[in-house]
């Protein structure tokens, strides 16, 4: 997939409409469409990357700015202190649905119960 058809790229652009929650030139984080918890949203990054297993070293300092958006963003939702599940799905067999990189953020719930 390209950038031009990915829907998370047609996001980050502005192109599709989401409740966003944080955003900056790197990065975007807004609430998941299709929520698996009562709390759940992504985080993407602009640049369309396809998988984790596409990651470079020049990318390093953005996975670690995803994740803390992400415990940002889950302690001002008041998950933080009662616990919530970060996921990166990898390619197909992996769960990736959408074929740009993205982690999911749930909680608000017991996570124990989804496996």
């Amino acid at each position: 997939m390209n950038a031009a058809d990915c829907i998370f790229c047609k996001i980050a652009r502005g192109e599709i409409p989401c409740e966003k929650l944080y955003e900056d030139d790197d990065l975007l984080a807004f609430e998941d469409a299709n929520p698996a918890a009562p709390v759940h949203f992504l985080v993407i990054p602009r640049e369309h990357i396809e998988t984790l297993d596409d990651v470079e070293e020049r990318h390093k300092t953005m996975l670690g700015k995803m994740m803390l958006v992400a415990t940002k963003i889950a302690r001002d939702k008041g998950i933080g202190a009662t616990g919530y599940r970060q996921v990166i799905n990898c390619r197909k067999s992996g769960g990736q649905v959408v074929f740009h990189l993205h982690l999911h953020i749930m909680g608000g719930r017991d996570m124990r119960q989804m496996g």
